[in-house]
């Protein structure tokens, strides 16, 4: 596959459509609280999503386990990047109690990627999982996973926990995969998704791309066939969003009118549920795409 980079375009002034709802409120000072009380991460908070102001006051949020330094190093992600820290045994039980104060009937967890463990963190997907299960029955749980290096033994780990939804997202094209997703491959993701749907058939997968890095309307219309191919239920897309200038560039910020435009199309390809939109993110009303 021929490499093309990333195109740089010039500073554009962020559209009003992007103008997310301030992280402020009695829900989200709580909430902020307890996520502290408990020395717990969010990806909410550690990957600077756009929502996390409507979110919590909603009293949803994204746990993220196994610490908040990661061992990749991808071009878009906001959320620390070094030396991993060491596995919390305890994070699992953690967990749980903020989903019990917290009154959720929907849980979302990801992680950190972990390539320094041989699960790459598959283990504390799967505790965490039943420590939910255990503290507040009833509760749906979706797992975000990384692609564990593409380890079928990890994702045995991860569906044996009897969870509600597996999302593993491929991000973007296979044509940006060298600059947005230094470390992954597009097949093996797509190999990860179809393996999970394999050995769980009625489990739902998800997957999530961001727009507005460089790709082609054609491109993003070919991996949304692709997913289908391997049996993916649930889609997401967003607008790709700068955490800051040591980040990919934005080059072009996509109209609701054209994520409006995806949406049917993925939805006329047979995914049963497409989430999509300029603030849109993975875990964004999780729950909605299984009720």
């Amino acid at each position: 596959m021929k490499e093309v980079l990333v195109t740089i375009a010039p500073k554009q002034a962020r559209p009003e459509w992007l103008r997310a709802p301030a992280p402020v409120g009695a829900n989200y000072r709580e909430l902020k609280s307890l996520i502290d009380r408990l020395q717990l991460h969010t990806v909410c908070e550690s990957a600077a999503c756009p929502n996390v102001g409507e979110c919590w006051n909603h009293r949803t949020a994204t746990f993220m386990i196994l610490g908040n330094v990661c061992t990749r190093r991808c071009g878009f992600c906001a959320v620390q990047k070094g030396a991993p820290l060491e596995v919390d045994y305890d994070e699992p039980r953690r967990v749980a109690e903020a989903v019990a104060a917290m009154g959720l009937r929907f849980a979302v967890i990801t992680s950190v990627n972990r390539d320094d463990r041989k699960d790459g963190g598959a283990e504390l997907f799967a505790l965490t999982i039943r420590a939910i299960r255990a503290r507040v029955p009833g509760c749906g749980v979706e797992v975000l996973v990384p692609d564990f290096q593409g380890s079928h033994a990890a994702m045995d780990i991860v569906i044996g926990a009897a969870l509600d939804v597996l999302n593993h997202n491929t991000e973007t094209v296979p044509r940006l995969y060298r600059q947005v997703r230094l470390g992954a491959r597009y097949e093996r993701s797509l190999d990860m998704l179809a393996y999970a749907k394999r050995i769980s058939p009625t489990t739902p997968t998800k997957s999530g791309l961001m727009l507005g890095l460089g790709e082609t309307e054609e491109e993003v219309l070919a991996v949304m066939r692709d997913l289908r191919a391997h049996s993916v239920d649930i889609l997401t897309l967003g607008q790709y969003l700068r955490p800051s200038p040591k980040h990919l560039p934005i080059v072009r910020y996509l109209a609701p009118e054209e994520f409006a435009r995806y949406r049917r199309q993925g939805l006329g390809m047979g995914f049963r549920h497409v989430e999509a939109g300029p603030l849109v993110r993975s875990s964004y009303h999780a729950a909605d795409s299984v009720a």
